[in-house]
């Protein structure tokens, strides 16, 4: 009985601090230095939460850029159901549906190159994926400005300028927010 009261003792107060002190300080501390970040990276457009800058979403109007395909299973970029498609390379399925979006592309995209981007037509492991290549969004490019009747520089200029750069080249490719770039397309 004498070891049981420190036992318990201990027991609450550890549940106290790691479990009520430690998450109300490190929640508060990320709200007050990261207020964005902690509030979802949420991206707003006329007062008006339009999405988040971490997660993609289904744009399939010509006049916007698409993302990555997305392999969530009821719905897209349903970050509840995050997950990959898991099918193998060797699998005829995923082969089938990497046909089906190059058809896709290459139906909504004509005047750009043959050569479809490959994350135009592969989903990203989680499914979520909010960004594309900028040679993925300059390939689209011909399409958005067509039916946006802007010019075709005016839509490479705005791509150029939304483009995220690694802080060293040879850490990785330079990236475009494909909301963000759509949010800006909206403001022209």
């Amino acid at each position: 009985m004498s070891q049981l009261r420190p036992a318990v003792l201990l027991l609450l107060l550890l549940t106290l601090v790691t479990g009520v002190v430690y998450p109300f300080l490190t929640t508060g501390l990320a709200q007050w230095l990261f207020p964005s970040q902690s509030g979802g990276s949420l991206l707003e457009e006329d007062g008006a939460a339009r999405g988040s800058a971490l997660i993609g979403q289904n744009f399939t109007r010509p006049g916007y850029f698409w993302g990555r395909p997305s392999a969530t299973s009821d719905k897209p970029y349903n970050p509840l159901s995050s997950g990959g498609s898991n099918l193998a390379a060797s699998n005829p399925a995923l082969d089938n549906a990497v046909t089906a979006r190059v058809a896709a592309l290459r139906a909504a995209n004509p005047q750009a190159s043959a050569a479809v981007p490959v994350e135009l037509v592969t989903a990203s492991a989680s499914g979520l994926d909010p960004d594309i290549s900028a040679q993925a969004a300059l390939w689209q490019a011909p399409r958005v400005a067509a039916s946006r009747q802007l010019p075709l520089p005016q839509v490479e200029a705005l791509i150029e300028k939304m483009t995220h750069r690694p802080l060293m080249p040879f850490l990785g490719t330079p990236t475009v927010n494909v909301l963000q770039l759509n949010m800006a397309l909206n403001e022209l």
